[in-house]
Formats: C-alpha cells, structure tokens, sequence
C-alpha cells in the first residue's frame, strides 16, 4: 500500500506513565491498537485493524532496523528499538518499542505484540537520530529499496561489531552511557 503522506517536522509526545500498544498477525496487519496508540498516530480503531503496522512508518526510519526487527522476530526472541513513526496528519513521535512474538499452545508463533513507551530523549538526540541518519543517507545512495537496505545493513552490522556486541546490548549500552 503506498502512502504518499506529508512529513510536518513536528513532533507529537505521550506521557512517561503511557504505553502504546498494538498487535500484529504473522503478516503484520494491526488486530488490536489501544486507545494511547490511536490518539497519538491520530487514527480511528476502524482505519487500523487490519491495516499494516507500517501504516505508521515515517520515511526517516531505516529499513535496515525494520528487517533486522522482523528477522528477529521471526527467531523467537524479542527486540528492543527506538522507532520514530509519522502520525495520520504527518506530525511524528518517538518510541521505545519492545517487540515479542506470541505463541499458540502448541508453542509456534501466531501474533506479534508491542509495547512502546516514552524514549530517553538524550539518547535519540545523541545516538540513535545521527545513527538513523548516516543509514538513511546509505539507504538513499542506491538505486533501489533492496540494496539501500543491504548497504545500510552493512553499516549497522560493522558498527555492532566494532563494539563487539549484538543490537540489544548496543542499545542498553546506550541507556548506560545516557
């Protein structure tokens, strides 16, 4: 589904005893979005459920951190992420979101759950948005989606391993310095 929606440059915030949450199906179509979720992104339930989480993507987010959130997921294991996400009206927001998958009885994955809460504003500010930024502007050196994404991949994959640590160390390592 293509959006072409504006980007305003102004940022929307929820309160640090808020949590938005949403569900997802195994394809990533929203099948529970609460009340903190809709009055924030500025959506009515009706135009969510069933819609793709990335109904919500701001142009800005790197692709990379989105597969490397998918491939994760599609582990098992949780992730933890900061995600800058564009609002209906194009405003945006920042998050912290933790991501699990859910699991059936039978133990296989059958939903996606998320909850995302207020982000340590100095650490966007000095990390996680200059970070964004050069994967971005890799992501937009190449001539289509796929390898933008590869190279931005690449990126993120050196950085990691200059710091000898996976992504959710790099992250809680970021909490530490803050």
């Amino acid at each position: 589904m293509s959006r072409q929606l504006p980007v305003t440059g102004v940022e929307r915030m929820f309160g640090p005893d808020e949590i938005i949450v949403s569900k997802t199906d195994l394809k990533g179509r929203i099948t529970y979005a609460n009340d903190v979720f809709q009055t924030i992104a500025g959506y009515e339930e009706d135009e969510l459920l069933g819609q793709p989480h990335s109904i919500i993507r701001h142009p800005d987010m790197p692709r990379c951190v989105f597969k490397l959130l998918w491939d994760t997921l599609a582990t098992g294991h949780e992730i933890f992420a900061y995600v800058i996400n564009r609002c209906k009206n194009g405003d945006h927001y920042w998050v912290y979101a933790n991501v699990t998958a859910s699991r059936g009885r039978d133990g296989d994955i059958i939903s996606y759950h998320s909850s995302r809460t207020v982000p340590n504003r100095e650490i966007i500010t000095r990390h996680i948005a200059p970070l964004y930024k050069t994967l971005r502007d890799a992501e937009n050196r190449h001539p289509n989606a796929k390898q933008g994404m590869a190279a931005s991949g690449r990126l993120l994959g050196e950085l990691l391993a200059q710091n000898n640590m996976g992504y959710d160390e790099f992250l809680f390592s970021l909490s530490k310095a803050a």
